[in-house]
């Protein structure tokens, strides 16, 4: 392992495929299992070190992929393991989540050096890397190195660790602001969360921002919530708002 960070990428399951990545510093792999069994469907090998990003399952033509993102993005054909596509280009320490737009297109982010995000269009074989057909833009300005980009009505926000806050339109890339600073210097391992209009900020430093969705940036309010310390993203329930720090559960209801 790298350090002692420890492998840590979620698994996936779709239908009755249970999808595991394990990008570690030597040997690493994907693997598809039965579900109901424990039995392997397929195992592919991965020309990567360490990273921690959720493949994500997006359907093209009719055709289900796995999309997978580390130093490279790769999608493999999710009932065989046939490598589809790839594109080159971010850099190491993969961590945000891919995101699907409108199984049109897919958002893969690098916080850390050499950062960047492409956006690829799906549709592509082979190395996709620099081809302007299918990557359809690029970003290296803000990007999230923990935290996962956010996707609301066509717009994608991200926020940095130092807590630059920024939206872009997520099919054409056009940015609406870029590393805007929050009110208070704050750092970030939590994701952002949306809803209701609005977009929900846990900070490391125990304050919750909350935003105005949109193409405005507008900071609405930030709540203070005690001496606490952030790490695991919002999470929301039938309207109402749960929030982790390291040695308190808060549940924020309008009732």
């Amino acid at each position: 392992m790298r350090l002692s960070f420890g492998e840590g990428i979620a698994p996936v399951i779709h239908g009755n495929h249970l999808i595991i990545q394990n990008d570690q510093e030597e040997q690493s792999y994907i693997v598809v299992l039965d579900k109901r069994d424990g039995r392997e469907l397929w195992r592919a090998e991965r020309d990567e070190r360490s990273s921690w990003t959720q493949p994500i399952v997006v359907e093209y033509e009719g055709r289900v992929q796995v999309v997978t993102s580390a130093t490279r993005v790769r999608s493999y054909d999710l009932e065989t393991g046939e490598l589809i596509w790839e594109a080159g280009g971010l850099g190491g320490n993969a961590i945000p989540a891919v995101v699907n737009v409108d199984n049109e297109m897919v958002i893969a982010m690098t916080g850390w050096r050499d950062a960047n995000a492409l956006a690829i269009k799906l549709g592509g074989k082979g190395d996709l890397t620099g081809n302007a057909e299918y990557i359809k833009w690029s970003n290296q300005k803000g990007n999230s190195y923990t935290a996962s980009p956010t996707l609301n009505d066509g717009i994608l926000y991200f926020i940095s660790d130092r807590g630059m806050a920024s939206a872009v339109d997520a099919k054409t890339g056009e940015a609406f602001y870029l590393q805007q600073r929050l009110p208070e210097v704050y750092s970030f391992k939590a994701s952002p969360v949306a809803a209701n209009g609005k977009l929900y900020l846990a900070t490391e430093q125990g304050d919750v921002v909350i935003f105005k969705l949109g193409k405005t940036y507008e900071v609405l309010t930030t709540n203070k919530m005690g001496d606490e310390m952030f790490v695991s993203s919002p999470v929301i329930v039938g309207g109402d708002l749960f929030l982790r720090s390291q040695d308190e559960l808060f549940c924020i209801s309008s009732d």
